[in-house]
């Protein structure tokens, strides 16, 4: 029997940082077990995130809408609708929307992550 868990019962990230949105789509608390995590990601005008690390799992974006940057300790990277990224583990990555419009993902990480490491441990 499928398991469904309506958008409404999906939880929320409210930021600490600037107004970007987190819906969490694959959780143990939602439909997941562990072997996958997944959220959407909405950066909006301007949204940062602070540089961060996953020890243990890869990362995989998959762009839905809009434009943005995937920062890494090798540079700058423009993204944009339909392209796929992927951050191997222990890569430091951060997101920024520096354009107009929204710039929103899916994010996967294979295995769930068990630790988010920030460089900045006063940035979440």
């Amino acid at each position: 029997m499928p398991r469904i868990v309506t958008a409404g019962q999906l939880p929320r990230l409210v930021s600490t940082r600037d107004s970007r949105d987190r819906v969490d789509l694959v959780t143990p608390e939602t439909v997941g077990d562990g072997d996958l995590k997944a959220d959407k990601i909405t950066y909006h005008p301007g949204d940062t995130a602070a540089a961060h690390f996953h020890r243990d799992c890869r990362h995989y974006f998959f762009v839905l809408a809009g434009r943005g940057v995937l920062h890494s300790d090798d540079g700058e990277h423009p993204l944009g609708l339909g392209d796929v990224a992927l951050v191997d583990a222990d890569e430091v990555h951060s997101f920024s929307n520096p354009h107009d419009e929204d710039f929103s993902f899916i994010e996967l990480w294979v295995p769930a992550p068990t630790e988010t490491v920030w460089v900045n441990p006063d940035d979440t």
